[in-house]
């Protein structure tokens, strides 16, 4: 296991790119949007460090297009996971969901997964 000593300012992106690597997923992208693709399934994925009223509107409110992954995946530091998952329970977002918190040490757990409602 990795050790990780980031600020929790700073976005998860490298716990997010191993979480989903070591799942078996190829992971792509830049900064903290990512694409994780194994057989049919596309996950999109953004590494979060908190969540202000800009970032909250763009990503609970992006359903993506006909193009675009469904599902969801937000990789935030464990202290951000119970208000990000209240948050997206109350927008309802119309795609399939789920929040991973991670800690320092590169452990994590999925806290919240949901289908639209």
């Amino acid at each position: 296991m990795v050790s990780y000593m980031a600020p929790v300012t700073m976005p998860p992106v490298e716990q997010a790119r191993e979480i989903f690597t070591r799942l078996g997923y190829v992971v792509s992208g830049e900064g903290t949007e990512l694409t994780a693709e194994r057989k049919w399934r596309t996950v999109h994925v953004t590494a979060m460090s908190g969540i202000d009223a800009e970032t909250e509107q763009r990503v609970l409110t992006d359903g993506g297009n006909g193009d675009e992954p469904r599902l969801r995946c937000f990789v935030t530091w464990e202290a951000y996971t119970g208000e990000l998952r209240e948050r997206l329970m109350e927008a309802k977002p119309p795609y399939d969901w789920a929040v991973i918190g991670v800690d320092d040490h590169g452990s994590y757990e999925v806290v919240h997964g949901a289908a639209p409602a």
